[in-house]
């Protein structure tokens, strides 16, 4: 009897301890989940949860791992707010499921305006993932708004004022990224959409391994600015399996920016792959290891370009653009160091250097020119490498014109359709400013 008495005690106290144990575990569950609704946030698409979503940042900032919940079915009206460290913990997961509207009221952005709407800051380790969209509601922005790039697209002839306006005043003249990453590494964005951003859509700065899959950009195609993901002073970033439409270039590759390789993306419309504009002002740029590759482009302005300013320096190298399908895009394939973004710019000697760029399988049809290769007199092309070119005219369109190329040197690795005979034997580079 006292046997079956001392069992039946330890038996108790086992299953306390496991009860104790699933408890803790459970509660140390809950403890990282932080969900918008429990801070007060409305979701109801005319509250402003602005503060709510602050107050959740505050408490799930201090919690390794933690996950702020914005759930779906819910419309969260939030105003400019920064999700910063550097004294929050790492590995922080942002769930986006609902939606998340900017406001249209003037007043929130100040008289001047604001350079971005949604930002992460100086954090290690942040993953925005999700079902949910980001809506920038750009539309009250984009009427009669100032437009920075109007040469971007020689087509456009419209006049723009420096304001835009709303049934509660005039928008500030300067425009928000939607979200923006700056100081942060192993950053994850995947799975969300983010449409109609007053200005570029996504933007990347001062970060360090970066990886985008899944992603949905979308704004109309005479939206103006809105670059669909901005990269610059960013190193290992790798883009994926998304899909970009938009009124500006689906990727803008800014000076800084190495060790770039982008996958299975889908542009169109909008202006293309870009790197640059660069040396603008006279600046020093730097660019370098980017690869574009198994991508398709429809409708656009430009397919792959890099474009720089004269008077700039540095360099852009190492670049393969390969397996690009391209429908009806006005110019498939082009580098431009003469790039203005008005009506007339001053000639300059300097220029960025470009070189080692090598286009592979570029392949479908123009509506312009196929290829526009206009390089710098002082500071020509080199290394400039391309094979397996098929590009045709679209079958809509007429005035079309030939392959042109201005000092630019390299070599073809196979015929061409059509033929390319303007690019010059390879020659020695001189010295040219590196980086």
């Amino acid at each position: 009897m006292l046997r079956f008495s001392v069992n039946l005690l330890k038996l108790v106290i086992l299953l306390l301890l496991l009860i104790c144990f699933l408890g803790s575990a459970i509660c140390n569950e809950n403890s990282s989940v932080f969900n918008v609704l429990d801070y007060g946030a409305k979701g109801d698409g005319t509250t402003d949860d602005t503060k709510a979503f602050e107050a959740t940042w505050i408490e799930g900032c201090k919690v390794k791992g933690s996950t702020i919940v914005i759930p779906s079915d819910y419309d969260f009206l939030v105003g400019p707010i920064s999700f910063s460290g550097p004294h929050c913990e790492e590995n922080i997961v942002f769930l986006l499921d609902g939606r998340i509207i900017a406001p249209t009221n003037p007043k929130v952005w100040g008289s001047k305006g604001l350079l971005q709407w949604l930002e992460f800051k100086k954090l290690n380790g942040i993953s925005v993932k999700g079902k949910g969209t980001i809506d920038g509601q750009g539309s009250v922005w984009w009427q009669n708004t100032h437009l920075e790039d109007p040469d971007d697209d020689p087509n456009i002839t419209t006049l723009f004022a420096l304001t835009s306006s709303t049934a509660k005043g005039k928008m500030p003249r300067t425009r928000p990224t939607a979200l923006r990453f700056y100081g942060c590494s192993n950053v994850v964005v995947t799975g969300i959409t983010i449409q109609n951003s007053p200005k570029a859509h996504v933007k990347f700065d001062s970060c360090v391994s970066v990886q985008v899959s899944g992603i949905t950009v979308s704004s109309p195609e005479d939206s103006p600015n809105t670059d669909g993901i901005h990269l610059q002073n960013s190193q290992n970033v790798v883009i994926h399996s998304s899909d970009l439409a938009c009124g500006d270039d689906c990727i803008s590759i800014q000076s800084g920016t190495s060790a770039v390789f982008i996958q299975d993306v889908k542009c169109g419309p909008g202006h293309g792959f870009s790197i640059g504009g660069l040396g603008k002002d006279n600046t020093k740029a730097c660019v370098s290891n980017i690869t574009v590759r198994d991508s398709t482009l429809h409708n656009t302005l430009t397919g792959v370009r890099i474009k720089t300013w004269q008077g700039g320096s540095g360099s852009v190298q190492g670049i393969m653009f390969a397996n690009i399908q391209v429908l009806d895009v006005e110019t498939p394939i082009m580098i431009d160091q003469f790039y203005c973004d008005k009506s007339k710019c001053k000639n300059q000697t300097s220029a960025v250097a470009i070189s080692g760029v090598s286009y592979q399988s570029i392949k479908g049809t123009y509506s312009y020119e196929p290829l526009h290769f206009a390089c710098s007199d002082s500071v020509p092309c080199t290394g400039v490498s391309l094979a397996d070119i098929e590009l045709k005219p679209s079958p809509e369109k007429e005035n079309f014109h030939g392959p042109y190329c201005w000092q630019t040197y390299g070599k073809l690795k196979t015929k061409t359709t059509p033929p390319i005979d303007c690019i010059q034997p390879d020659q020695d580079t001189p010295g040219y400013d590196s980086c």
